[in-house]
């Protein structure tokens, strides 16, 4: 499977989704089902503007999605939150904020854990339980799960029944913590349709984040959450 696509292994027939956008506008996009090796393929009319969906991983932080979600608030802009079941108790709060938001909550496992290594029910235990919490929290079991690693296991989708999401734009934020060059990796590999992987547990992080929306925003780019991207 290749990073940057939203895999859909359980889909058939012709669909028309309603999507929401960030600006709370509901569009209606045609879409049309490509069979091929097993799965469909939805690929959506791409619209006026290059879009793009900003992704974070690992949190919530107490301390740092609170000034993420500030910033993103007052450039209207929403992301995709692939959240960990272990950093649920405690932020509840702040999950129901990003809810209330419209961003989009995703599952990022229990544990951190590399899915494709461990046996196939101990993955489903590791995901189940975080859609369990994720649903105490925001009384809606989510859609979507990042896989720690890009580590996907094949035949996983049967239990779970959720999208695999991965990316396209790997801006090492975790690793270099440094602001100019995250914004100098999205700068030079962003594209139409990326989804950028990003981390909300570090202040560089952050601050890199609101840059990348500034800077995108100027060159025209739509942010969507990564149910609103084009899929290919």
């Amino acid at each position: 499977m290749k990073k940057g696509k939203i895999l859909l292994a359980v889909w058939a027939g012709l669909l028309i989704l309603a999507v929401p956008f960030c600006n709370k506008e509901t569009r209606i996009l045609a879409a049309k089902a490509v069979a091929g090796k097993g799965m469909l393929r939805l690929v959506f009319d791409a619209g006026e503007h290059p879009k793009v969906a900003l992704t974070f991983d690992d949190g919530p932080s107490k301390k740092y999605t609170p000034m993420l979600l500030d910033g993103l608030k007052k450039r209207g802009v929403c992301a995709s939150f692939f959240i960990m079941g272990k950093n649920i108790a405690g932020n509840e709060e702040l999950i129901r904020r990003m809810q209330k938001e419209g961003h989009l909550i995703g599952n990022h496992t229990y544990n951190h854990v590399q899915l494709n290594k461990i046996p196939q029910n101990l993955a489903c235990e590791e995901i189940q339980k975080t859609n369990n919490e994720i649903y105490e929290v925001t009384g809606v079991y989510p859609s979507y799960i990042r896989p720690p690693f890009g580590a996907w296991q094949e035949n996983l989708e049967l239990c779970v029944t959720m999208l695999p999401v991965f990316w396209d734009v790997d801006t090492l934020d975790w690793r270099n913590q440094n602001v100019d060059t995250i914004v100098k990796i999205v700068k030079k590999n962003v594209k139409d349709g990326a989804i950028i992987l990003m981390h909300d547990e570090y202040q560089t992080s952050v601050d890199a984040a609101l840059k990348v929306v500034d800077m995108l925003m100027e060159e025209g780019y739509e942010f969507v959450t990564v149910d609103g991207m084009i899929l290919t």
